[in-house]
């Protein structure tokens, strides 16, 4: 491959990168092309976006962003692919899901995350990964815990105007 595609595709690289708030490192290569296409509509489903590069061209774009992603290069082994996603934990129980499909299957393999500024590394991460809430979840969340004191004062008021209006026709049917 000559120095400028490899410019242009590291370039490309480091421009998804930014595009998106989350990336894992995972490994795939040793699926079979069914298994394969399968990963891919379900990424495609879910509005992850999967790309198979080499370690060296990712290793070269994440150098060329500000951040510091240090802390993944030694994930950086075997045949690796990049899953983006813009909710945090949505590859992560993406690849739950596919294990979970199949009992005997070790891929996908997470090798390391980074996650709102966060590095996970090892596949013993993908249950924390899954775990996260995502931002959305967090908003509703906050909403709900919001609205429930409403909630309250209006049931109290409403149970009270019932039973004042029972005790006053108990009293009106006595007469």
């Amino acid at each position: 491959m000559k120095k400028e595609d490899k410019a242009i595709i590291i370039e490309k690289i480091a421009d998804t990168i930014k595009q998106y708030s989350c990336f894992y490192l995972v490994e795939t290569a040793g699926l079979n092309a069914e298994k394969t296409s399968d990963l891919r509509r379900a990424c495609n489903k879910a509005d992850i976006k999967l790309l198979v590069v080499k370690n060296t061209l990712l290793h070269k774009a994440l150098e060329s962003l500000d951040q510091d992603y240090s802390e993944i290069y030694p994930a950086l082994k075997e045949a690796t692919s990049i899953m983006f996603s813009n909710v945090g934990n949505a590859p992560a129980k993406l690849i739950k899901d596919v294990l979970k499909k199949d009992k005997d299957a070790k891929l996908p393999l997470l090798k390391a995350a980074y996650v709102e500024e966060t590095v996970y590394l090892g596949a013993d991460q993908l249950d924390t990964l899954a775990a996260i809430k995502s931002k959305n979840e967090l908003i509703a969340d906050v909403v709900a815990l919001l609205q429930s004191p409403a909630k309250n004062v209006v049931s109290a008021l409403t149970s009270g105007g019932t039973k004042l209006h029972g005790i006053l026709e108990t009293l009106s049917n006595k007469e």
